[in-house]
């Protein structure tokens, strides 16, 4: 049973999105997956959920909650095998409380400066929920790389980004129009005809699992 939080203390990096994609990902790997909203400002797992039941496929449970976690999250990883929590994107109650019981906090961040800075900026939060929970793994992944086969920008993020965090995950999310299309649906890259963008989200699910495992 696994807490998987996706944080991080900017907004807009595509947490919603890699949330859902995970949340699929384990479920056709056979786990029992809970999703946890908790940002209380924006209702788009909920929708998502809604969507996905209107279109057939296979229900996941999406559940609102805000404010303090830690005791809700410890009574949903006693009946889930994963909880996935996608928090809101700044620095919060939610994030601070859910960090002290996570095993997996994940970090997107988009390949560019302007969200490398505050990636980078979030250290001394991580130190403090390590006071609390030293067993808390962490680890950034990269989202919304440009696909052009020259771009150093996935190399040059991973440099920056390496001088700050033990775990950068060898997966990139690149920038796919399966992604924004699967998600308004309700569905998931994996449910797409995208076989790239399939085969990322499948690799990203196998880097988290490797990392957990190995701690």
């Amino acid at each position: 049973m696994m807490i998987i939080a996706l944080g991080n203390t900017k907004g807009g990096v595509g947490k919603s999105t890699l949330t859902t994609n995970l949340a699929v990902s384990f479920q056709q790997r056979g786990k029992q997956v809970i999703v946890v909203e908790a940002d209380p400002t924006v209702r788009t797992l909920s929708t998502w959920k809604q969507d996905r039941t209107d279109a057939g496929r296979s229900p996941i449970t999406v559940m609102r909650q805000a404010g303090n976690l830690r005791d809700d999250l410890r009574d949903l990883d006693s009946k889930y095998d994963i909880v996935l929590v996608d928090l809101p994107g700044k620095d919060s109650r939610e994030m601070r409380t859910t960090s002290t019981v996570a095993d997996l906090l994940v970090i997107p961040c988009q390949p560019h400066q302007i969200d490398i800075d505050p990636t980078v900026e979030m250290i001394p939060l991580l130190e403090e929920a390590r006071d609390y929970n030293p067993d808390l793994i962490v680890a950034v992944v990269l989202n919304r790389a440009s696909t052009h086969a020259w771009s150093t920008e996935e190399k040059d993020a991973r440099a920056a980004l390496g001088e700050s965090f033990e775990h950068i995950l060898p997966t990139a999310i690149h920038e796919r129009n399966a992604f924004s299309a699967s998600t308004g649906r309700g569905l998931s890259a994996l449910e797409s005809s995208d076989k790239k963008a399939q085969h990322e989200i499948k690799s990203f699910t196998d880097d988290i699992e490797r990392l957990i495992t190995n701690g």
